[in-house]
């Protein structure tokens, strides 16, 4: 086992997309370069949509392959904003599949030991936070790492509400 002199931090900063979920990221990144930390970005494909009833999967081989192949691209590119932008190459991203809130709180920190989650306030719309609750509420809760949500941006400036239309 390493000393706490030994062993390098690791920070875990869950993605799906989102504005916040990606300001999270440049929080995070900007952590790691401060701490001489490494960074694993991972975007959760909630495989428990796709499940019927009787445990059949909903839709097919490929469409989940391509869901697969769009999360790595998407990965990739936060991992090249990364370094054009921040000069930082440290990262690792990954691609798991079941419940995030397990996911996040409890699987990926067992097999990859980081010792922060950072992520944004919310990632869902209201609707969603309603019906499925809060992923950072539930992390924020349960994690075995220290939990960093994120509401400031990559300044610590407090993040004006943005007015979309759909």
């Amino acid at each position: 086992m390493k000393s706490m002199a030994e062993k390098k931090e690791s920070i875990l900063v869950p993605v799906d997309g989102s504005e916040s979920a990606e300001r999270a990221f440049d929080k995070a990144v900007k952590i790691a370069i401060a701490d001489n930390a490494h960074v694993d970005v991972l975007n959760v494909i909630d495989t428990r949509q796709f499940m019927g009833e009787m445990q059949d999967t909903l839709i097919s081989g490929d469409t989940i392959y391509q869901m697969t192949q769009d999360a790595e691209e998407y990965l990739k590119s936060l991992k090249k904003w990364a370094h054009d932008n921040f000069n930082f190459d440290d990262i690792d991203y990954h691609i798991c599949y079941g419940s995030p809130k397990r996911i996040i709180s409890y699987d990926f920190i067992k097999d990859h030991h980081d010792d922060l989650i950072v992520m944004g306030a919310t990632g869902l719309n209201a609707v969603e936070r309603m019906l499925m609750g809060s992923v950072t509420e539930y992390v924020n809760q349960h994690a075995l790492a220290d939990v960093l949500i994120v509401r400031t941006d990559i300044d610590n400036n407090p993040i004006k509400p943005t007015m979309r239309k759909n």
